[in-house]
């Protein structure tokens, strides 16, 4: 059988270092670390915990190319501006906002299609999105 499976790589925007344990942070911007998975189909391959280089100094447009050159196809995260959207898309980056709890429950229900699509940024939190 050769069935052709789709390769994805995540980005998904971290509270925490823990990995799989960590918590999906609910700005992709202001997050101190990323959690990479590489998937195949259904099929986790591979992961790794990378510290988010802006975290300090969060600039409107950095973070777009930041993820891109970690070599993600898409991103999850709790909420992202509408500029961050576009800029993503633009660059063929797939994604999903809205994620909320512990990463691997959010990794999957992403996997199964219970996550997809965005949910802008309410701008309600402490540090707000202005737009980015």
């Amino acid at each position: 059988m050769n069935e052709q499976k789709t390769r994805k790589h995540i980005a998904i925007a971290a509270e925490d270092d823990r990995g799989f344990d960590g918590q999906v942070s609910h700005h992709f911007g202001r997050c101190p670390f990323y959690f990479l998975v590489e998937v195949e189909g259904d099929q986790i391959m591979e992961s790794k915990v990378e510290p988010n280089s802006f975290y300090s100094n969060h600039q409107p447009g950095v973070m777009p190319a930041f993820i891109r050159d970690l070599g993600a196809n898409v991103i999850l995260a709790g909420g992202m501006g509408p500029r961050a959207i576009d800029l993503f898309i633009n660059m063929g980056i797939e994604v999903a906002t809205g994620a909320i709890g512990n990463v691997k429950n959010v990794l999957d229900a992403y996997l199964r299609g219970d996550i997809k699509g965005i949910v802008p940024c309410a701008h309600d939190h402490a540090d707000s999105c202005g737009g980015h």
